[in-house]
């Protein structure tokens, strides 16, 4: 198969080149050495083979950052705000400008290939990863994604869109049955990869756990080999995800590049029996290794390959960008009276737990360790003259791993009680996996691990502490025994949830503001209970004392009745949204909506901040003056909301994805019947869902405010004769402040078609302008816009015909509309 460009400017032939050197190298291999490259080494990468000048090729998770092969804030990284906030922008180039950053982040980690982005549509909004993934609507999140595979191989790293495909929720995502029509894998699910496919040409595919009507992705060679291979012309390689790939000669005639983690996957040996034994041709694993081999060609780890960049670009501020994202992620959703923004000189009560501890980032894979994070306390706190601050309600009363306060590392002992190494912990959290250990530590040597150190509370009172996981454990805090037992696995447990579920109590202790206490979680292995792979995963957890809710209510609403205007930051928690399962519902935890209410009768300024990566319910948003949605908003985040509530800079974002109460969203199903999920709904999710049931939702698909107003003045539209067409939509800024406008553009049939969404998305553009100052934003509307899947005939099918096309500000709000004939 002919090789793409490399999708940023790579010359034909230099991809000859590096194609002669790739086949080559190729011909030097035994098939032994074929199979263990595609087996992968360990955790996270494949194995040199020096006799072809093969170094090892390097992966690592992402999406916001790139936190290498370490679990550890030793070499932190740069975190970025979130891909529902990236999303947000509604910005192809701002997503490269990111992906350029974490490119420059995993070369400085000597890391080959991002394991990003993921391109799962929001099909229900109790899905709990969709924090992760961009948005519900096909064409934004393939070109969001199309622009962050860009930025990332631009610098010389490769990406793998995952998770191909439908792999949307999270229950028993292992093991489920999607069941989905050929068109709405099609017009939704598949069509993100698609575009990227396209238009970026990215270097890698991540297969999912999932099985698609009744083929599990890691062997579908349907959707690999003859549409992903055939009919888009991937080049890439297609790795699993990680313990995905279960039958050696399935997942090679599927399409299957790479099983990963490494050495004990279905490849290596195992492969190089089944060549033997006439199961499957060399020549199938001779196509597997030469796209292995590709990649690393591409990325600079085969001698005498020309990477495809070969000179490094020039160097990002990491810390400004992370900060220009989030404030152009930022949603204002509403904003009475022009409340926003605020006076630098107003005395401002800001007020909730998640001021103080901002949550940042969603939890799971997605996990990074940035050096610094600038809280909504910390940001606003630099940015106004009279500030006061309360606690108000915390979204949790359970256990999370030791955090602030705390400086611990791990002790590392072998069976005589040696220690053999240490290494530093970013969090009570421990979580080594595959070689990922201290210098000096294996897993056959390893005995025992004390996490220890020193703890500094910051309030008086009686501190619970606890554990997570599996097996004997030690628990000591100021020289006082609190626990020293055995936790075994529960009748319904299995490993995977012991390890990453709720946290036990074990005890407390009363401890005094400011005085540091040692603190020791001494935990003995039990290689019985040992995870599908090589790690260690256990956790200390902490819990501050909780005062009276009530009390904490009182003490926000006087400090808000003493305020010209409050600030109520709410947040969601790592157990609400999270990679491993879903929601059960869109409530925010603990008694936030009460506090809101609250503040919002004492103060009638009250700004509620939403801090959460995915829709919560909103049941007191008529009763405030404003709502901005911060989502996930990565480590500069409170400077960016400095920026925002001050009027320093607009809040620039619009909604990916709708926001509604689960009472009437139209889909919500995320947990399997007997094994199997049914996609019933068909092409029908998100807005396009929410308009065939007529249901209202709290703010809809596209929807965000600025601190400036717009005028649209005119949409002229031109056909080609290849059935695409392209508008020009004239629109004023006229307010009194220069601003930025997302315009918007949806198509609907002239006629009324229950088969066919009442409108879609055809195509965005953003433009900006100062007051008074009329421009116009240019916006290609494809053919595939006019298209829907004919599964009869297993094509795409051209929908001549009358259409409306509106121009506006969001999917409800159309401002200028022309009929045009298709």
């Amino acid at each position: 198969m002919a090789t793409q460009a490399d999708g940023f400017g790579g010359d034909d032939d230099r991809a000859r080149a590096r194609e002669a050197v790739v086949g080559a190298a190729l011909g030097k291999l035994d098939l032994d050495a074929k199979a263990r490259l595609l087996a992968g080494q360990d955790m996270w990468s494949l194995p040199a083979l020096p006799e072809i000048g093969l170094a090892p090729l390097v992966m690592s998770d992402g999406p916001i950052g790139v936190r290498g092969v370490r679990w550890t804030a030793d070499d932190p990284s740069i975190a970025l705000p979130s891909p529902t906030a990236l999303a947000a922008t509604w910005d192809p180039a701002l997503a490269r400008r990111a992906g350029a950053l974490l490119a420059q982040e995993a070369r400085r980690k000597g890391v080959h290939v991002l394991l990003a982005p993921t391109v799962n549509l929001h099909r229900s909004p109790l899905g709990g990863r969709h924090f992760e993934a961009y948005s519900e609507d096909p064409l934004l999140t393939g070109a969001i994604g199309t622009g962050y595979v860009q930025g990332v191989q631009s610098g010389g790293v490769g990406t793998t869109v995952k998770h191909f495909v439908a792999n949307d929720a999270e229950t028993d995502r292992f093991t489920v049955d999607n069941i989905v029509s050929a068109r709405a894998l099609r017009e939704l699910y598949l069509a993100p990869f698609e575009a990227i496919v396209a238009n970026a040409h990215p270097w890698g595919i991540m297969t999912a756990y999932n099985t698609v009507n009744g083929t599990t992705m890691t062997e579908h060679r349907h959707l690999v080999n003859e549409v992903l291979r055939g009919e888009w012309g991937f080049d890439g390689f297609n790795v699993s995800d990680w313990m995905a790939a279960r039958s050696t000669t399935g997942a090679l005639k599927g399409g299957l590049d790479v099983a990963m983690p490494g050495p004990q996957t279905v490849y290596g040996p195992a492969l190089a029996a089944a060549v033997r034994a006439g199961e499957v041709a060399e020549s199938e694993v001779d196509d597997a290794v030469r796209r292995v081999l590709r990649l690393a060609a591409r990325v600079g780890a085969l001698d005498g390959a020309e990477p495809a960049v070969p000179e490094v670009p020039a160097e990002i501020d990491g810390v400004a960008l992370a900060r220009e994202v989030a404030r152009r992620a930022f949603v204002l959703v509403r904003n009475t009276n022009g409340v926003l923004p605020l006076r630098r000189d107003a005395k401002i009560a800001l007020i909730g737990a998640a001021a103080r501890d901002a949550r940042v980032l969603g939890g799971g894979s997605a996990t990074v360790f940035p050096d610094d994070i600038v809280s909504p306390l910390g940001g606003l706190g630099a940015a106004v003259d009279f500030l006061t601050y309360a606690v108000g309600a915390d979204p949790s009363d359970e256990l999370a791993a030791a955090d602030q306060g705390f400086e611990l590392r791990a002790v590392c002992r072998d069976a005589d009680g040696t220690v053999i190494g240490e290494g530093s912990l970013p969090s009570g959290q421990l979580q080594w996996m595959g070689g990922d250990l201290p210098a000096g530590v294996t897993h056959e040597t390893l005995h025992s691990i004390e996490i220890k150190g020193t703890f500094t509370p910051r309030v008086s009172g009686d501190h619970a502490f606890g554990t997570r996981g599996l097996g004997a454990f030690t628990l000591t805090v100021d020289g006082t025994v609190l626990y020293d037992g055995v936790q075994a696995m529960g009748d319904e447990s299995d490993p995977f949830e012991a390890f990453f579920g709720a946290p036990l109590e074990r005890g407390k202790a009363a401890l005094t503001e400011g005085e540091p206490v040692e603190v020791s979680l001494l935990h003995p292995l039990d290689k019985s209970l040992a995870m599908p792979l090589p790690a260690v995963i256990f956790s200390l957890t902490h819990l501050e004392p909780r005062r009276d809710a009530d009390t904490l209510i009182a003490e926000a609403v006087e400090a808000a009745r003493d305020a010209e205007a409050a600030v109520v930051v709410v947040a969601t928690t790592e157990r609400v949204e999270s990679e491993g399962f879903d929601r059960a519902d869109l409530r925010l935890p603990g008694r936030q909506d009460d506090l809101v209410r609250a503040v919002a009768a004492a103060n009638p300024n009250t700004v509620v901040v939403v801090n959460s990566g995915s829709p919560v319910e909103l049941p007191w948003r008529e009763d405030v003056a404003a709502v901005l949605l911060s989502w996930f908003p990565g480590q500069e985040g409170g400077d960016a909301l400095a920026d925002v509530l001050l009027g320093t800079e607009e809040p620039g974002g619009r909604l990916p994805t709708t926001w509604g109460a689960l009472a009437d969203a139209p889909v919500t199903e995320v947990k399997p019947a007997d094994g199997r999920l049914v996609y019933t709904e068909g092409v029908f999710i998100g807005y396009r869902a929410w308009d065939r049931t007529g249901a209202t939702p709290s703010y809809p698909f596209g929807h965000g405010l600025g601190y400036t107003d717009w005028t649209y003045e005119s949409l002229d539209v031109t056909s080609d004769d290849a059935g695409a067409a392209t508008a020009t939509v004239r629109v004023r800024n006229s307010g009194s402040r220069p601003g930025r406008e997302v315009v918007q553009l949806y198509l609907a049939p002239g006629e009324p078609d229950a088969d066919r969404p009442a409108r879609w998305l055809a195509g965005f553009a953003s433009v900006s302008a100062a007051p008074g100052e009329t421009v116009e934003a240019v916006v290609e509307l494809p053919r595939r816009a006019f298209e829907t899947w004919d599964e009869d005939a297993d094509a795409w099918a051209y929908r001549a015909g009358r259409y409306e096309l509106t121009a506006g500000r969001s999917l409800t709000d159309g401002r200028v509309s022309e009929t045009i004939v298709a």
